[in-house]
């Protein structure tokens, strides 16, 4: 018996009792796991945000909240309001435009090839299923709305109390529950350290290809641009696979409307913009630690989207680079951004 307690007591085998726990109790809240996903996500941004705003402008850290805070969901509204009936009809033209160039028979060999490729590797079913997600995302975008506000505030009254919250959780250092406390504390670390800024990097690098590739697209003269700079973030936050991903629709628009030529100017821009992402972006923003092998990615990126569905495109990565640190495969830090 005393073997068995010894056993229980190192610290390793503690810790993965404790990660396992952990891991459990969140598989029993999977039904609030966007919830969940979206209050960290907002907290960790926004108080990022916040403490880059509050070394430079000289005002009260919960006046530069509510301020910043009004700020953003001043201009959600603003943009719900003015551009969501916008961006609705431009995505319905995209789809239309997509769907009418699969279904119109082509005299060239290379589009014919193509679309037999993508007819026997069951990639039209895939596009089938995505369209079929988008149109349930705009089916249930109450329920998704309410996700949202909910996680933002959420994420206000963190950042409000932040100073109280930590003071009192500390509380839990002389608690019974001390051993724990400092087990879920070393998690809760590593996982801001690595998913955290992960995330954030991620953020910012669909944020800049975001616009680097709607003024490529603007200058190109494509139409339904605001349907096209929706497309093009949130595939952004994909690491990698993004870009190939939305590759696809782009050089489909660009045949219709100005045929070979045109595709071959978006796979330029394309390309340069991803040069401008691998070695310019991801060094400033990343360490070495995210910087995964190809083959690895998607595979991380295939698992998580088979388990987590779409949520597992935007969260698999970063979710990696954090086993692989609480297994200590790397040391390295990630660099900080916005500092």
């Amino acid at each position: 018996m005393n073997g068995i307690t010894e056993v229980f007591q190192k610290k390793g085998i503690k810790r993965f009792i404790i990660f396992a726990l952990i891991v459990f109790i969140l598989f029993m809240m999977r039904s609030m796991i966007n919830l969940i996903l979206l209050t960290f996500i907002f907290s960790y941004l926004m108080n990022r945000l916040v403490e880059f705003a509050v070394r430079r402008v000289p005002l009260n850290r919960r006046l530069l909240v509510l301020l910043m805070y009004t700020l953003i969901v001043g201009l959600l509204t603003f943009g719900l309001v003015k551009y969501l009936p916008i961006i609705t009809i431009e995505i319905s033209e995209l789809i239309k435009r997509i769907t009418a160039f699969y279904t119109q028979p082509h005299d060239n060999v290379l589009i014919n090839y193509i679309e037999t490729v993508i007819s026997n590797n069951q990639i039209a079913a895939y596009l089938e299923n995505g369209l079929s997600f988008l149109l349930k995302s705009f089916t249930d975008i109450s329920k998704t709305s309410i996700q949202v506000l909910i996680a933002l505030i959420l994420s206000l009254f963190f950042l409000l109390e932040k100073p109280r919250l930590q003071e009192f959780t500390n509380k839990f250092k002389s608690s019974k529950i001390a051993p724990f406390y400092y087990e879920i504390e070393f998690f809760g670390r590593k996982f801001t350290r690595t998913f955290g800024k992960v995330i954030e990097a991620q953020f910012i690098i669909a944020i800049i290809n975001c616009v680097l590739t709607v003024v490529a697209l603007m200058i190109m003269g494509f139409p339904q641009i605001f349907g096209l700079a929706i497309m093009i973030f949130f595939l952004g936050l994909i690491p990698v696979a993004g870009v190939i991903i939305s590759l696809i629709p782009l050089c489909l628009i660009a045949y219709t409307i100005g045929g070979a030529v045109k595709v071959i100017y978006v796979i330029i821009a394309i390309m340069i913009i991803h040069a401008v992402e691998a070695y310019i972006l991801n060094p400033k923003l990343m360490s070495s630690k995210t910087d995964l092998p190809v083959f690895y990615t998607f595979v991380v990126l295939i698992f998580s989207q088979n388990y987590f569905g779409v949520w597992g495109l935007i969260i698999g990565i970063p979710v990696f680079v954090f086993l692989l640190d609480v297994l200590d495969v790397t040391n390295k830090e990630i660099a900080k951004p916005l500092t």
